[in-house]
């Protein structure tokens, strides 16, 4: 049985679909920066399938650009996360009211 882009397809779906509930029910700010990276490496893996079975390396080029996207996010949202550690003591994203009076 060989390898389609069906299978890859799916694949993509499961992760990215097991990233967005890991970021919608997840307290903690570091395990949802992790399940947003888990979601892009999963749009990540349609994009080179799409590029392997259309034989087109604009999926390539779009995947490059997502990882460099994905580098500057984990920067970011570390960087957020590691001030509002200092400041508040805890990284739950329900006890975190920076906006609030």
């Amino acid at each position: 049985m060989a390898v389609g882009l069906e299978h890859f397809l799916i694949l993509s779906a499961v992760l990215f679909s097991i990233g967005l509930y890991g970021a919608l029910a997840k307290r903690n700010a570091v395990v949802i920066l992790m399940c947003i990276e888990i979601m892009l490496n999963a749009v990540n893996i349609a994009m080179v399938a799409f590029s392997r079975y259309g034989h087109l390396l604009t999926g390539q080029v779009f995947a490059i650009f997502i990882m460099v996207v994905a580098a500057a996010e984990v920067v970011v949202g570390l960087a957020l996360v590691i001030a509002i550690y200092r400041s508040r003591e805890t990284v739950d994203v329900e006890r975190i009211d920076l906006m609030k009076w």
